[in-house]
């Protein structure tokens, strides 16, 4: 569009806003500065640029990550890898913001691309993936990695100090892909218990079972966890094991800056986030329990709103901020629930653990689970401590 051109269409805007719109909502829909930009425009005079935000003194993950390991020189490594997930989160966040437009929606192979879960993948599933096991494996720290979407543990030719295990989920919440609805990746990385190598002339299955004990591991053993929104915005939060700090993708600058320092989930929230179509299938004290909240009859007397996206990373993200509880619980269909304990419900649970939170089966931490098997699935809830405790007195 020509300058002239943009400046007339400048002053129609501003001239529409005036005459056709009431003064009240003209004024909360338009803000001043902007009103003033429009006839700045129209005029022909350049408006005056916003103050720069300032990427010098913005605390940015890397900035973070480089600090951190110069107090404990045992992150030296992690840092590695955070560079690396940050960078697998920022393709990401690029490729669903464009699926709608780059044919990135709908099914793997046109439908009938089914993982080890027997979920039908998505394209994007697929496509982010093989993204983080990409950059994941050329860090040199990694010597197995386990994903949602493979069969078995991978192993990591270019090891060149293979100290960690990283387990992920590459796409959370994928089937709300072709709707805009938030999705996420969650990750977990834990220490190699020992390295995995094998002899040149052993088989496959051998180095599969070799590796894949040390990716079977209860979540007390990780040493950080994390998980990457992308939303309105891209979020990325995460934990080493000394609290847990959101840092919000700024494109501006093409890093991502710390917005949520220190989180610290409330003890007691008013929102639960359940799918509760399928509370006809729940055993009879959680049915009891997400009754007493709605209606006020719960230890705080509040009566909770429900509030459900989908996807898993969306649901906790606002638990953090706002407290609360969620869950996927097991049902008749499901006894265990569909949240699998490795890449989702562990890396989960010590996020929530270490911003002062809780999360239980409804029978036992979920951390202290020892996985029998790389896919296991367990029920999960987690979220403010009072909360996850009212609710284990109703499951007792």
């Amino acid at each position: 569009m020509k300058a002239t051109a943009f400046a007339a269409a400048c002053a129609v805007l501003a001239t529409c806003t005036d005459a056709f719109m009431p003064a009240a909502l003209s004024r909360s829909l338009v803000s001043t500065n902007s009103r003033a930009t429009l006839s700045m425009v129209a005029a022909g005079t350049p408006p005056v640029a916003d103050p720069p935000v300032h990427s010098a003194s913005a605390m940015t993950l890397s900035r973070f990550m480089l600090e951190q390991s110069m107090k404990n020189q045992e992150l030296q490594e992690l840092e590695a890898l955070m560079s690396s997930i940050q960078i697998a989160c920022k393709t990401i966040a690029n490729l669903v913001s464009r699926a709608g437009i780059t044919d990135l929606t709908g099914m793997q192979g046109g439908g009938g691309s089914v993982n080890i879960q027997g979920e039908e993948q998505k394209k994007l599933d697929v496509i982010s993936n093989d993204i983080l096991k990409e950059c994941l494996r050329y860090t040199g720290k990694l010597g197995v990695i386990a994903s949602e979407e493979e069969d078995h543990p991978v192993l990591v030719e270019e090891a060149f100090s293979a100290k960690y295990v990283a387990v992920f989920d590459p796409l959370d919440g994928s089937s709300n892909i072709d709707a805009a609805i938030s999705t996420g990746t969650i990750f977990g990385i834990f220490e190699e218990k020992e390295e995995c190598l094998v002899d040149d002339d052993a088989d496959l299955a051998e180095a599969q079972l070799k590796c894949l004990l040390n990716t079977l591991q209860p979540g007390d053993n990780l040493v950080a966890a994390g998980y990457c929104m992308y939303s309105s915005s891209t979020i990325l939060v995460f934990t080493m094991g000394n609290g847990v700090n959101g840092f919000t993708l700024d494109p501006t600058i093409g890093e991502f800056v710390l917005t949520h320092p220190n989180i610290q989930v409330p003890k007691r929230g008013k929102i639960y986030s359940f799918n509760e179509a399928n509370s006809p299938d729940w055993e009879v004290g959680l049915q009891n329990y997400v009754e007493a909240i709605k209606t006020g009859k719960g230890q705080s007397g509040a009566r909770y709103s429900s509030r459900y996206i989908g996807s898993m990373v969306g649901d906790v993200h606002r638990t953090l901020l706002y407290g609360g509880i969620f869950g996927y619980p097991g049902d008749k269909k499901n006894p265990n629930g569909k949240l699998r304990l490795l890449y989702e419900a562990a890396p989960m649970s010590y996020i929530v653990e270490q911003a002062g939170g809780k999360s239980t089966t409804g029978k036992e931490r979920i951390m202290n689970i020892h996985p029998e098997k790389v896919h296991q699935r367990v029920p999960t809830f987690l979220g403010s401590a009072d909360d996850v405790s009212e609710l284990e007195k109703f499951l007792a």
